[in-house]
């Protein structure tokens, strides 16, 4: 699995001939590029820009809600919270699927887990990689993404200060970043709440 980092909450995933774009974002210097499938948390206009990944004849299956969902042998599991963006009140999704062998979480804008429902908190607390976001909060971002006891944990939304508190906090300050990581199931093992970061490319 191969995850590249566009900035704010907009990630692609591939493995293969899949690729997964999640909260695609509305950053007109972001490469172009088709995906299977997009994966949608709220109806911000940061997070819900599933157009932009329309290329050839590869049209994305939007994922944009709580429930169930088969695409392509993915199972996706949504459940929804509630998060202030910006001061105006969103249903964010938390999901939880499986790649190559690795549980992911994407939180969204969820940092709290004051915010998450109990539904959430169940697709949550099995992951072994989580995306969190870092905005207004990294030390409760830290916090909640530690409760998961996930192996690896994939910072989002930050910026040069949130991230290095996130990073203070986590013990990991000498961290560093990389343009995009490859990496397999076997990579996970034995690691414990590992902060990977990933630089936005454009």
């Amino acid at each position: 699995m191969v995850i590249t980092y566009f900035g704010n909450q907009y990630f692609k995933l591939t493995l293969g001939d899949l690729t997964i774009a999640l909260n695609p974002g509305n950053k007109k210097t972001a490469p172009r590029f088709g995906s299977d499938i997009a994966i949608i948390t709220d109806s911000h206009p940061d997070h819900n820009n599933s157009d932009t990944i329309t290329l050839g004849d590869k049209e994305p299956f939007v994922v944009d809600g709580s429930g169930s969902y088969e695409v392509k042998n993915i199972f996706i599991n949504g459940a929804p919270s509630e998060v202030k963006i910006e001061g105006k009140d969103y249903i964010n999704t938390v999901y939880g699927f499986e790649l190559d062998g690795i549980k992911i979480v994407f939180l969204g804008s969820v940092n709290n887990d004051k915010e998450l429902s109990s539904e959430a908190k169940e697709i949550a607390g099995e992951a072994d990689m989580v995306f969190i976001s870092l905005k207004d909060d990294p030390v409760g971002a830290y916090k909640t993404a530690l409760s998961f006891e996930a192996n690896m944990i994939v910072p989002m939304d930050y910026d040069n200060a949130t991230l290095a508190r996130f990073l203070k906090e986590g013990g990991q300050d000498k961290n560093e970043s990389a343009d995009k990581a490859t990496l397999k199931r076997r990579d996970l093992d034995g690691k414990e709440g590992y902060i990977l970061v990933l630089s936005a490319q454009n």
